[in-house]
């Protein structure tokens, strides 16, 4: 079975555009859960410009499935982990001015870093993954610093799967790179998750790659839950999902 990851950060993208008390990310969160969501995931990223610290707070309190909070590795950011204990955490990289996370943390370049931020997590409890570009060499790093496991980067595959209009010979290439890392990670004791622009379009195949563990998606679901409901929208993505990891 491969697990969905529900990210509702763009919930509480909506709700940050008037300072408003709604939509409420902890209501979307339960709302997801019921739709067949394995997990619930959100980014507490250092400027709040989306989920807030109070909304991290009581969703641990309300998630009864797994709480995975995506996070950079800052000394604040830890701290908050510390104290909250998700299920599991996601270091990814982190920069203001993106709208969205670029690419994979380069583990290899700020090794000791990285490595002091696993040790913290994994003594409270808490698993660790690192969101990484698919590169064996990444991975290598991820796991000599102790991590349980990678989250693998899709962006590239998704936006060549956009620009091929959907034709495999024009996007195999970036989905052998994950297809390639994934096995190299699963052969190193690592667990394998994926996600970054993920759709209703493209997630097939990422689905079918043998031991992916989870896929976490938000902004696709998020966008369909806008014209259909967020419970369907789970639900279809679910599916799909579920269809596609049945034939591998």
């Amino acid at each position: 079975m491969v697990k969905l990851g529900v990210n509702i950060d763009h919930i509480a993208t909506i709700r940050q555009a008037r300072k408003a008390f709604e939509p409420d990310p902890v209501a979307a969160a339960v709302l997801s859960e019921l739709a067949g969501a394995d997990g619930i995931t959100v980014h507490l990223r250092e400027d709040r410009r989306h989920i807030q610290d109070r909304d991290v707070e009581l969703l641990r309190q309300t998630v009864t499935t797994k709480l995975n909070l995506e996070m950079a590795v800052s000394d604040d950011i830890v701290a908050i982990a510390l104290r909250v204990k998700p299920d599991d955490v996601c270091l990814v990289p982190e920069k203001r001015q993106e709208l969205t996370t670029e690419g994979g943390l380069n583990v290899i370049a700020q090794k000791t870093l990285v490595r002091s931020a696993v040790e913290k997590l994994k003594k409270a409890g808490i698993r660790v993954n690192i969101f990484i570009d698919p590169d064996e060499q990444q991975v290598a790093a991820a796991h000599e610093i102790g991590a349980n496991g990678v989250e693998l980067h899709t962006g590239k595959y998704a936006e060549s799967y956009i620009q091929a209009h959907g034709v495999k010979d024009k996007w195999v290439g970036e989905y052998e790179r994950i297809v390639k890392s994934g096995r190299y990670a699963v052969e190193h004791g690592l667990t394998l998750n994926a996600g970054h622009g993920l759709d209703y379009r493209n997630v097939s195949a990422v689905a079918a790659i043998p031991d992916v563990n989870e896929l976490n998606i938000g902004f696709s679901i998020i966008a369909r839950a806008a014209f259909i409901g967020l419970d369907r929208a789970v639900r279809e993505m679910k599916d799909l999902i579920d269809s596609s990891a049945a034939k591998r």
